[in-house]
């Protein structure tokens, strides 16, 4: 008959809005129970609270509809393409952030080949170099580490899979060897500080904290545009958690944020450093944190997407606002009266373009009696270059 209990499958999320917990209260909690399932074991860097600046009091118009594309009320003169979140993205990081919550676990048995790589045993594969070459030979060999793309899963494992099918995927067994082995976190931290170094930045402490390096110049303008870096930084950043290393994950980030909006060092990076860096922070009461100092430097400040999501009014009727219950089906009876007070009515009646296409969409056209609502809703495309 089979495993039942192996079998059984949690129900992943299906919009965006069930993805992210940041602004809500579900699963995911403030305290450090948020973490437990992910064997990590480093507490939050006292960084974090010395560098909560700037937290601005939510009043600006928010993007609320992440699946259609709407927008509310702005005071933008002009209008802008209409944005919306990428759904691939906010699953993958879902997904992360709860430990896999579907992962199955290998048949093949445990040979913890990431921990003995680690341990300078094993040479990655297929290049067959090891650990303490990478850390002594390859620092400020920038080509090497640019062009190079298979020693990237080896130094920051995860639980899934990468580009390159001769590195082994983490398991839950492994993770907890790895972060009692003193030998092995050291060099971990010496291949952040490595990729820290080719990315023009510096770390400082062991608390995680960074900043630029005497290099910083070149190496920013050539990250701002080596978007397949961002893919590598999304990957550091996860295997930093998985390791041990959570509290690395928002020093690092909010530098990200603060030369993408406030200094325009990394312009091009601020998509990725919203949609991808921030949601590999496990704890929803960082990522708050860091979102509001990005809303604070967002331009312009309407299209902001990452929340927090929109208060309903105090003494709204709720019209336009779903309460999450559906309405009764209408009797037959209430049916035919509606369409003959709509027939008598109707004609007399001017109604504005909003209420047109709520009638259409009632009647049954759709949106396609609307290009503009059409293209709104179809002319979208997810951004999946960094899952």
């Amino acid at each position: 008959m089979g495993n039942l209990v192996g079998s059984w499958r949690s129900k992943e999320p299906s919009t965006v809005e069930e993805c992210d917990s940041t602004w809500g209260s579900d699963s995911e909690s403030d305290g450090p129970a948020a973490e437990d399932d992910s064997g990590i074991s480093e507490s939050v860097s006292p960084v974090e609270s010395e560098r909560a600046t700037g937290q601005s009091r939510d009043t600006s118009p928010q993007v609320t509809e992440a699946r259609t594309g709407f927008s509310g009320p702005t005071d933008s003169p002009e209008p802008t393409p209409k944005m919306k979140r990428s759904f691939y993205a906010a699953r993958d990081l879902y997904k992360y952030r709860h430990s896999y919550p579907n992962y199955r676990k290998s048949r093949q048995p445990n040979e913890y080949r990431n921990l003995r790589f680690y341990m300078n045993k094993i040479p990655l594969v297929p290049d067959g170099i090891y650990i303490e070459e990478i850390l002594t030979k390859w620092k400020g060999d920038y080509d090497k580490l640019e062009h190079n793309h298979t020693y990237i899963q080896w130094l920051f494992p995860l639980r899934e899979q990468g580009l390159n099918f001769y590195a082994h995927e983490l398991t839950q067994d492994e993770i907890k060897e790895f972060q009692s082995t003193r030998e092995a976190k050291r060099r971990f931290v010496a291949a952040y500080s490595l990729m820290l170094d080719f990315y023009g930045i510096k770390l400082l402490d062991k608390s995680g904290k960074v900043s630029r390096a005497s290099n910083w110049q070149g190496r920013f303008q050539h990250l701002n545009e080596s978007h397949h870096n961002y893919l590598r930084i999304t990957r550091i950043l996860k295997s930093l958690g998985e390791l041990g290393f959570e509290a690395f994950k928002a020093p690092l980030v909010q530098l990200f944020l603060e030369e993408s909006l406030c200094n325009s060092t990394l312009p091009n990076m601020q998509h990725s450093v919203l949609e991808y860096f921030v949601y590999t922070i496990r704890l929803p009461a960082t990522r708050r944190r860091l979102l509001r100092f990005a809303r604070q430097h967002y331009k312009p400040p309407h299209a902001f997407l990452w929340g927090p999501p929109s208060k309903k009014p105090s003494g709204s009727s709720g019209v336009g606002l779903s309460s999450g219950i559906r309405a009764p089906a209408p009797t037959p009876e209430q049916r035919r009266r509606e369409e003959e007070s709509t027939t008598s009515v109707c004609s007399r009646i001017k109604v504005s373009s909003h209420d047109t296409i709520m009638c259409q969409d009632l009647a049954g056209a759709g949106p396609h009696g609307c290009p503009e609502l059409q293209s709104n809703m179809s002319g979208q495309e997810w951004d999946k270059r960094e899952g």
